[in-house]
């Protein structure tokens, strides 16, 4: 029985390039990599101290495919500064997150649990802005998200199920409330659907999930990846949970994450302002705070549309 042999070692050619003995491949170091990327940093640190700007990063990302424009963001690096955000537009996404009838509309799911519809359907004018300047002749991607179960909840957590009929009084996920659409937080239901003033239209994507996040959720990752994309702007509700949790997990995933605090609510007004402060923490801990106004200006400049 002849032993098995073992694969050459890579030959070195200096101390951190290789040769490949079986492809005569040349490759070069994690330590290079890691040492140019830090190397970046002080470069860029410096830069910053000058303009204030996170630039759009052309050694890590390559030349720009669509329009540079730079959003203005608050309270960075510290309380009461500011700062900006470039971005190129081919590699931008805008996420809408759940604007689904169950969330800000009559007989869904939050109204069903008592809370002010007012708070969470408070971005809507907000978010049609935003729309609207995108799909008039950019090339920024539109995602839309929407939380909801399989029917036969499957795919819903015993605890997240118990924990709506108690605070539903006894109308709760895959329920029917009197007087309602359909069956809260299950896909297909009317209550489920994005609101008729945010539809989707063709070209644009919608991501369905089951959970607060959308990482592990769903395909918004496989998405994203094959989009090129790599600065999110971000709208919808909750902020205080789902937009929360999609933004933490993007900023752990490496993506810019600009939040547009007049394009998101939620059930309660201190929670909104709290959720707010904690992404702004640490000079934008996963992500900066800007508003609508000023990224609509900022699109509608770089592609010539006073």
């Amino acid at each position: 029985m002849n032993p098995k042999k073992e694969p050459p070692a890579p030959t070195p050619l200096s101390n951190d390039t290789y040769i490949d003995n079986d492809t005569d491949t040349e490759f070069t170091s994690s330590a290079v990599v890691r040492d140019e990327m830090l190397n970046r940093v002080e470069r860029d640190y410096e830069e910053f101290k000058k303009t204030s700007t996170f630039k759009f990063p052309t050694w890590l990302y390559g030349p720009p495919k669509g329009r540079l424009f730079k959003v203005e963001v608050e309270d960075c690096p510290r309380f009461g500064n500011r700062a900006f955000v470039e971005f190129d537009s081919a590699r931008t996404a805008f996420l809408s997150i759940d604007m689904q009838i169950d969330f800000c509309g009559p007989k869904g799911y939050v109204d069903v649990m008592g809370y002010d519809l007012g708070l969470t359907s408070a971005p809507i004018k907000e978010i049609m802005s935003v729309l609207h300047t995108i799909r008039n002749g950019t090339d920024i991607k539109v995602i839309h998200t929407r939380e909801g179960h399989l029917p036969d909840l499957s795919d819903a957590p015993y605890n997240k199920v118990l924990r709506s009929k108690i605070i539903g009084n006894g109308v709760g996920i895959g329920n029917i409330p009197k007087g309602g659409l359909g069956r809260l937080l299950v896909r297909g239901e009317k209550n489920w659907q994005i609101i008729d003033d945010l539809y989707p239209i063709p070209g644009e994507y919608v991501i369905d999930k089951a959970g607060k996040g959308a990482f592990g959720q769903s395909n918004l990752p496989l998405i994203l990846k094959n989009l090129g994309i790599t600065h999110l702007v971000i709208a919808g509700i909750t902020l205080d949970v789902c937009v929360h949790t999609v933004m933490r997990e993007a900023n752990d995933y490496g993506y810019w994450c600009t939040l547009l605090k007049d394009g998101t609510g939620a059930t309660d007004y201190a929670n909104y302002q709290a959720a707010i402060k904690q992404i702004k923490m640490q000079g934008g801990v996963f992500g900066w705070v800007s508003d609508s106004h000023k990224f609509v200006t900022a699109v509608r400049t770089a592609f010539d549309r006073q």
